[in-house]
């Protein structure tokens, strides 16, 4: 009895070929329905980052209308002093502007 257990096991090491390709098929539907909803998340995160740096550059707009007495007319006149001159535009390639003292971006 104990032969043939062996024997049974010996017999039935390993995949068959078609049990792979199942399972690359599967793996393969996966990616294919997974990889859209990450493209739509990236850019779903670039405008909420774009969002979070306009908020950012408004407080400065409002920090240097307290220290200098008169809003800034562009956003130029916030770099070097209160922003880089990297801080000027978003990672999506949106560029934010200054206008009556109100911070936006242009998409």
């Amino acid at each position: 009895m104990r032969k043939l257990f062996l024997r049974k096991m010996k017999d039935e090491q390993g995949f068959t070929l078609v049990e792979m390709l199942l399972v690359l098929l599967v793996i393969s539907v996966l990616i294919i329905l997974i990889i859209p909803n990450i493209a739509a998340q990236s850019e779903n995160v670039q405008n909420t980052g774009c969002e979070a740096q306009v908020r950012m550059v408004q407080s400065q707009v409002e920090a240097y209308t307290l220290n200098e007495g008169t809003q800034p007319q562009t956003i130029n006149d916030l770099v070097p002093t209160y922003l880089s001159s990297s801080q000027t535009t978003c990672q999506n390639g949106d560029e934010i502007v200054v206008t009556n003292g109100e911070a936006s971006r242009l998409e």
